[in-house]
């Protein structure tokens, strides 16, 4: 299906391009990387797109750390610059972040941007799941107005988001994790520029005697229109010791915890059996990463 496509801007302004999305409404779509665009259009959901609001020269890039140990990504940050950010790299806490950018290929690394990956509301995409397990935080602005939306409320649907109308995202925010955190990230797919037929993000917090204070694991890919959050998996894992024998347990409570799709690209049993072998694997990674 053909783009409709009447105007393109490149504001210069948050205000301006908050103005121009109130303005054609659900006629206006927002770029930066773009690496989407393509995806939307062959699945017929641009049809109604006459206008780009091309938002590169707002100046939200870049990587800020604080003393406390948590992290501000801004919108417009490109995945490869993530990607080589100390205070990601070295953190095990934020590990997951790193697993997950080693999957896309050069080309949407270099143009794909943080902002567009959440925007998306897809959950197919990998480093949403990964900003899920670390408690991630949506910064945004509306007509001057700043909103923090946690990214546990921003996913409502397939490619539908808590944003409103001419709000846009300006940073991604990752609060202090706890000490004794690591975390870790795993996708299935068919090649380096297959989208998640399944993807598994886990963050795990121990106590000092090594017992599980806190976890976040959470399931995307084929497991409905949004990432799932896995409670049943990290309350086999609460209070309990981090060995392969709790491993085990969180791994066979999570197929409760979702309902996998079948589809041309996996049944919905190979879907489940790769869920628990991935979280399973994922908190085995996590675990060694503590030292």
């Amino acid at each position: 299906m053909a783009l409709n496509l009447e105007d393109y801007y490149l504001p210069a302004s948050l205000q301006e391009a908050s103005e121009l999305l109130q303005r054609y409404g659900a006629g206006a779509m927002v770029v930066a990387g773009g690496t989407f665009v393509h995806g939307l259009e062959v699945r017929g959901l641009l049809a109604e797109t006459v206008a780009l609001v091309d938002i590169r020269r707002l100046g939200l890039r870049g990587i800020s750390g604080n003393g406390d140990g948590s992290v501000s990504l801004k919108a417009l940050t490109t995945l490869a610059e993530v990607g080589a950010e100390q205070l990601i790299s070295r953190n095990p806490a934020l590990a997951c972040i790193g697993d997950a950018l080693r999957y896309p290929p050069r080309q949407i690394l270099n143009v794909g941007t943080v902002g567009g990956c959440v925007a998306a509301a897809a959950p197919l995409y990998d480093l949403p799941a990964a900003f899920l397990a670390l408690d991630g935080q949506v910064q945004t602005s509306l007509a001057g107005q700043q909103r923090t939306i946690a990214l546990d409320d921003f996913f409502v649907g397939l490619f539908e988001s808590a944003l409103q109308r001419g709000e846009i995202i300006t940073a991604v925010d990752l609060p202090a994790p706890a000490a004794r955190t690591a975390s870790a990230f795993l996708k299935l797919e068919t090649n380096a520029n297959d989208l998640s037929i399944l993807n598994v993000a886990v963050r795990l917090t121990l106590d000092k005697d090594g017992r599980c204070a806190d976890s976040r694991i959470i399931v995307g890919g084929g497991v409905g229109e949004t990432y799932v959050r896995a409670t049943r998996a990290e309350a086999a894992l609460r209070g309990q010791a981090a060995s392969e024998t709790s491993f085990a347990a969180a791994a066979a409570a999570v197929i409760d915890d979702f309902e996998a799709v079948e589809d041309h690209r996996a049944s919905a049993a190979y879907r489940r059996h790769i869920a628990q072998v991935y979280v399973r694997r994922a908190l085995a990674t996590a675990l060694a990463r503590l030292g």
